[in-house]
């Protein structure tokens, strides 16, 4: 039987999933086989398995850490939101259906079975298992039949650690409040206390530590330094979509459309590891004027969004940009820059046929029409450049690895020369660029070797800037990440007493 441990948070986005992944490395520098698992995750950051199966994207940056592929047993329950009060439900990597939060609350005790079967998988090789948390134990609406906090935890019978926020403010009340919230028999699964993004002089929290201590019962086992890594997310909560990414200079600065159903944002990752480069996540279409170069990202409801892209003039404000200054779009963002986008049979609009969001016209950068489908294309793919032209052509020929998740299929009007098409094996098109305009359904299509760094030196030679000669291979980098995350976990957390906790 594997070892279990489970880290649960005082709320969303305190660092759970990262302390999973941190702890993750450690064990598997260490000489263990480790496994991260999360029995329900709700992100729109997600991730395709080699089988074409769909996982949260922070349990496939957790498997990285972990040394082991990405596993849809790390994640058998996925809710991808599709609008305030629904979500589309995935149940080991395939779409069940949309649910609304009240239908879903009756219907996810029947999904126990999917959970134990997946988690008793992952007992067949790895020696640990990292579970971690969603929101927090101690939302007392939402115990009833819990599946992903105390409840996975009974399952499982996994000790707990309890981590909370300072940067947040009222770190104390936070731990202390939701020791107090839970059950007798839950309260004693909780064997230590995280304090985590602390910034300052440690000796000054020594004193709320100890009264903490005494009247929580429980062990602080370590405070965690407020840190930025270059890692991917799961969480719309995500510091990175604040606006500009902390201290970095500007000679060079990207855009990213922070549309309402933003997706796979992580796409953008690449960029912002390259020093010099400012990401900007951008609502309002005047900020476009101050950006090299625009990114329209991934969306859960591309229609609805593409409205949004009109209503807020952000439609027109792209349309400006793209006269003179790379666009690129990805996934949803790619759609959108079609002619039009269809949803005839309302797979946006809960199978509303008559929906005004039927049929939308797009940015119009390519002849290009999109009808969305209710079979979820997903798949890894990889491949290499065509002879791309423009800024584009350094990407000519390189190889690219990524991952395609999209309803829709995107068909060409007509074709000229000026406009490069890239398909797949069956036809379907993938990837299109024209003059300074790029798109592509492949996310991630930037992450491998130095495509990232071999675009943005194109653009500040176009702009007449001299970048830093380092290339950087995002794929290296990462794993330097990984490291970094590990070192700092191990160095600032009490890992005898976490290794205790596993015998």
């Amino acid at each position: 039987m594997s070892k279990v441990i489970m880290v649960q948070g005082t709320m969303s986005n305190v660092g759970k999933s990262f302390l999973v992944g941190g702890l993750c490395r450690i064990f598997a520098s260490d000489g263990l086989k480790a496994a991260p698992f999360k029995s329900q995750n709700m992100a729109l950051n997600s991730f395709v398995t080699k089988e074409g199966l769909e996982i949260g994207r922070a349990q496939a940056m957790q498997a990285e850490c972990a040394k082991v592929p990405p596993s849809v047993d790390m994640n058998p329950i996925l809710l991808k939101p599709t609008n305030d009060t629904g979500s589309q439900v995935i149940v080991k990597g395939e779409v069940v259906g949309n649910m609304s939060a009240k239908d879903y609350f009756a219907y996810k005790k029947r999904l126990v079975p999917d959970i134990l079967d997946s988690y008793n998988r992952l007992q067949e090789w790895a020696d640990v298992i990292v579970i971690e948390g969603a929101g927090s134990p101690a939302e007392i609406n939402l115990k009833a039949d819990d599946i992903v906090n105390m409840g996975m935890a009974e399952l499982v019978d996994a000790p707990v650690l309890l981590v909370g926020d300072i940067d947040r403010g009222g770190v104390f009340a936070q731990l202390l409040g939701t020791l107090e919230l839970l059950e007798e028999k839950e309260r004693a699964r909780v064997r230590g206390l995280v304090i985590n993004k602390f910034r300052g002089d440690k000796s000054l929290l020594d004193p709320g530590i100890r009264m903490l201590e005494e009247m929580g019962k429980v062990p602080v086992i370590g405070t965690l330094p407020y840190a930025l890594f270059h890692i991917d997310e799961e969480d719309s909560l995500s510091e990175r979509l604040d606006g500009r990414k902390p201290g970095v200079g500007s000679q060079l600065s990207l855009a990213v459309i922070r549309l309402p159903r933003i997706s796979n944002y992580t796409d953008v990752a690449p960029f912002e590891s390259i020093p010099g480069v400012e990401v900007r996540f951008i609502t309002d279409p005047r900020e476009l004027e101050q950006a090299d170069l625009a990114v329209v990202p991934g969306t859960k409801n591309t229609v609805s969004d593409m409205k949004w892209m009109k209503e807020s003039g952000m439609e027109a404000g792209i349309q400006r940009f793209a006269v003179a200054h790379p666009v690129i779009g990805i996934c949803g963002g790619f759609q959108m820059m079609g002619e039009t986008i269809a949803d005839p049979r309302g797979v946006e609009n809960d199978g509303d046929e008559n929906s005004d969001l039927s049929k939308i016209g797009g940015l119009g950068l390519f002849s290009m029409d999109t009808v969305l489908q209710r079979d979820k294309h997903r798949s890894q793919t990889a491949g290499s450049f065509s002879a791309l032209t423009d800024i584009y052509s350094c990407l000519s020929k390189e190889e690219f690895f990524g991952y395609e998740i999209h309803n829709g299929k995107s068909v060409l009007r007509d074709t000229d020369q000026e406009t490069q098409v890239m398909k797949d094996a069956k036809g379907n098109v993938i990837l299109l660029q024209k003059g300074l305009v790029f798109g592509t359904y492949v996310h991630g299509i930037f992450d491998g070797g130095k495509l990232a760094y071999g675009l943005i030196k194109a653009l500040a030679e176009k702009k007449g800037i001299s970048l830093e000669e380092k290339p950087l291979d995002y794929q290296v980098l990462r794993e330097a990440e990984y490291d970094k995350l590990a070192e700092m976990v191990r160095t600032h957390l009490d890992m005898d007493f976490i290794y205790g906790l596993l015998k």
